[in-house]
């Protein structure tokens, strides 16, 4: 499985970006923005890289090299379903 296999990646990037969340915070704070737009910071790069590698990874592991066309197509709806909700 993907993230099993790229998982030291994938926490060097979490860990990443978990350093500079208090960062953001405390700048929407100090500027006096409202704290509900910490609801957008997942769409700064070091989450759309998170996001990338683990889509790019279930797209390998679970479409490109699934042989059976029924699981393949159950796998691409739900990362269709994740791309949808993580656009909105």
């Amino acid at each position: 499985m993907h993230t099993i296999k790229d998982k030291a990646k994938l926490l060097t990037r979490v860990r990443r970006i978990q350093g500079r969340q208090p960062h953001w915070k405390g700048n929407l704070i100090r500027k006096g923005i409202a704290l509900p737009c910490c609801n957008r910071l997942p769409r700064f790069a070091a989450v759309n890289g998170l996001m990338a590698a683990i889509i790019e990874g279930h797209l390998t592991d679970h479409i490109v090299r699934e042989p059976e066309l029924e699981q393949r197509q159950q796998d691409l709806d739900a990362v269709l379903q994740v791309i949808k909700s993580y656009l909105k």
